[in-house]
């Protein structure tokens, strides 16, 4: 890419992030604030497993371990420490991080399938370990977490309120993300993500930079549990299944696998077909199972991509 073309980017993607923040302003005169919340935590939430899979290579079955394991901590720190819900959701994001440092230091050293696989192992043990720990309410869940005042003064009860902040919180990751996948780092990440063997023998030391995206994935990951428990005022086993895994993958693929703005488009068509057909009972997921082969059989690329591949720009 010659630095014309890069420039020309930069400013289809800057006028792209604009136009979301436009969106973002005026959506809830139009739509329910805690249904666009529940797409903006969810969208957050997949785009940190698209940093993962989408630029890293790698595809992890337990993602759910660290939106989930964020969630509860968040809600245990603002119900029963009393935290303000900044310092709450802080807690949680950062038990996320610790928790994908100790889960990626003992997984990245597999490749493919066994790497998938220990991180469902792990997962699973997150998920076992709410279930019977007492301060998690087992299959209750956590309820009525307070949402607080944001820095003593912001009233988090108001959806108006709330919505401000999740949105900022959305547009700031997502630009941490963009930063990240364009720097230096991104790049050599791109790198391993296509020929690991060639990275090494160029002598980047690959393990430090995958451990390296991973923890950043989880703390992403973290970040929206945290969002979600403050946004609903609950922490349930929901959000640490295995399913809650897939579904982020879904999320990814539909939207478009290594682009910046597929995991959003995919978190919104997942989070409205489960909202919109929640009438159909268990039928949802087979509806979301057809769409999901519909999207690989007619466009791989995913939404995103399809869209990329009609105006000649990446997304």
């Amino acid at each position: 890419m010659d630095a014309e073309t890069g420039f020309s980017t930069r400013k289809f993607h800057g006028a792209l992030l604009i136009a979301a923040i436009c969106v973002l302003i005026i959506a809830p005169t139009f739509i329910y604030p805690v249904f666009l919340m529940k797409v903006l935590c969810f969208a957050l939430f997949a785009c940190a497993f698209n940093l993962l899979l989408g630029y890293g290579g790698m595809l992890s079955f337990g993602h759910a371990a660290y939106f989930g394991s964020a969630s509860y901590v968040t809600g245990y720190a603002a119900k029963a420490m009393a935290l303000p819900p900044e310092l709450a959701i802080v807690t949680g994001t950062s038990a996320a991080a610790l928790l994908g440092l100790i889960f990626g230091l003992i997984s990245i050293s597999r490749r493919g399938i066994y790497f998938s696989m220990i991180t469902l192992a792990l997962a699973q043990m997150i998920f076992f370990f709410c279930l019977q720990a007492e301060f998690t309410g087992g299959e209750d869940g956590l309820q009525n977490i307070p949402r607080g005042y944001l820095f003593g003064f912001i009233d988090l009860g108001s959806d108006t309120a709330m919505y401000a902040t999740v949105s900022t919180a959305f547009i700031v990751a997502l630009v941490l993300i963009y930063r990240i996948i364009h720097s230096p780092f991104g790049q050599t990440l791109k790198a391993i993500r296509d020929n690991e063997a060639r990275a090494i023998s160029l002598g980047y030391q690959t393990n430090k930079y995958k451990l390296l995206v991973f923890v950043l994935s989880a703390s992403l990951a973290g970040l929206a549990g945290s969002m979600k428990a403050i946004v609903f005022q609950l922490a349930s086993l929901t959000d640490v299944h295995w399913s809650m895994s897939g579904e982020v993958i879904l999320m990814s693929l539909i939207g478009g696998m290594g682009t910046i703005f597929g995991p959003f488009l995919g978190a919104i068509a997942i989070v409205s077909m489960q909202n919109y057909l929640a009438s159909l009972g268990a039928w949802v997921t087979i509806v979301q199972g057809a769409v999901f082969i519909i999207c690989v059989m007619l466009f791989r690329e995913g939404i995103v991509g399809l869209i990329s591949r009609k105006i000649r720009k990446p997304l």
